[in-house]
């Protein structure tokens, strides 16, 4: 039998001067102080924030020692991976991110830093009125143009502006050029990879008055040209259980279920990566005597098959579920 069960994950936080606390009054974690709480990493094996079983037998287990020692039985279908194949993470804007691109799997294997390329999924949880963000090119330009407009800060202009409402969804394969605006918490699905190029940062400086580096170069050499806008993605409905598409390409697909009623989830030979957006929901084979509310995340083995999720209350249950296509 199976020493594997629905796995929950201690959280890792990572502390930068663009984020904030809604951790705390928005997704209800307990908080130490400061007001720069910028990225929960929920579920990662990338050594640059690995996490830990939180609960039940294996918990403090680093989930990389599963991928090591049980991958077959945690990965089904896509076993073996050099490391857990996803990373699930919530991103506090409380000022806007740098623009950003992200290499796609050849640039990052001439680099030879061990990550592969970047692909991600942004989900909105929360967003003040009014908040924006970056994605994509407004019009069709070059590298120079781009390489100009750094120079004289005014890239603004080039890039898609678009105003994020809660649970929109933005596609941003590798080499896509973006930013987080100021006021948006999200959830973010992405390739195992930390490897993020800044092409420009707003002209911003730190205590010490120091601006933070960048990588113009690299920026512009990852970037896909052509490129044009990114728009929110359209859900699919998949059946008649709540469940709709948001992202199917060949790095990872993504979900969102609504539900108002128990649901079977799993049983694919496939390992699924949870997290939930809205309300609470006991989840079957849960070492946990708490339920799986808001904000908190989970891992499903291969091996666990079937799992029935039912939501606690009248309210629906949102939740994301990615896995590998």
């Amino acid at each position: 039998m199976s020493k594997l069960y629905p796995l929950r994950l201690t959280p890792v936080y990572k502390r930068y001067l663009w984020g904030g606390r809604r951790f705390e009054t928005v997704l209800g974690r307990v908080l130490g102080p400061g007001n720069d709480y910028a990225e929960s990493w929920e579920v990662s094996d990338h050594p640059a924030g690995p996490s830990a079983i939180e609960s039940g037998p294996l918990a403090g287990c680093p989930l990389g020692d599963l991928v090591r020692d049980c991958g077959e039985e945690l990965l089904g279908m896509h076993h073996p991976q050099p490391r857990f194949p996803l990373l699930l993470k919530y991103l506090d804007a409380q000022s806007r991110l740098s623009v950003q691109v992200h290499p796609d799997d050849e640039f990052a294997r001439r680099m030879a830093s061990g990550d592969p390329g970047k692909s991600e999924a942004w989900v909105v949880v929360d967003a003040k009125p009014g908040s924006v963000l970056w994605a994509g090119l407004a019009q069709s330009v070059d590298r120079a143009t781009l390489r100009e407009a750094v120079e004289q800060g005014n890239i603004d202009r080039y890039l898609h502006r678009c105003e994020a409402r809660l649970g929109d969804c933005f596609f941003l394969p590798a080499g896509t050029v973006h930013a987080l605006g100021e006021g948006l918490l999200v959830a973010e699905i992405q390739s195992p990879s930390d490897t993020t190029f800044r092409l420009y940062d707003w002209g911003r400086v730190d205590a010490e008055g120091r601006p933070r580096p960048l990588h113009i170069e690299q920026a512009l050499a990852a970037l896909r040209l052509p490129q044009g806008p990114v728009t929110p993605q359209q859900p699919n409905p998949i059946g008649p259980d709540g469940r709709h598409r948001l992202v199917e390409c060949e790095k990872f697909v993504l979900d969102r279920w609504i539900l108002s009623s128990p649901c079977a989830l799993g049983g694919d030979d496939r390992c699924h990566t949870l997290t939930v957006l809205e309300g609470q929901a006991h989840v079957e084979g849960d070492a946990s005597a708490e339920p799986l509310g808001r904000g908190r995340s989970m891992v499903l083995p291969a091996v666990v098959g079937t799992v029935r999720i039912a939501p606690l209350a009248s309210d629906a249950v949102v939740l994301l579920d990615a896995f590998l296509p």
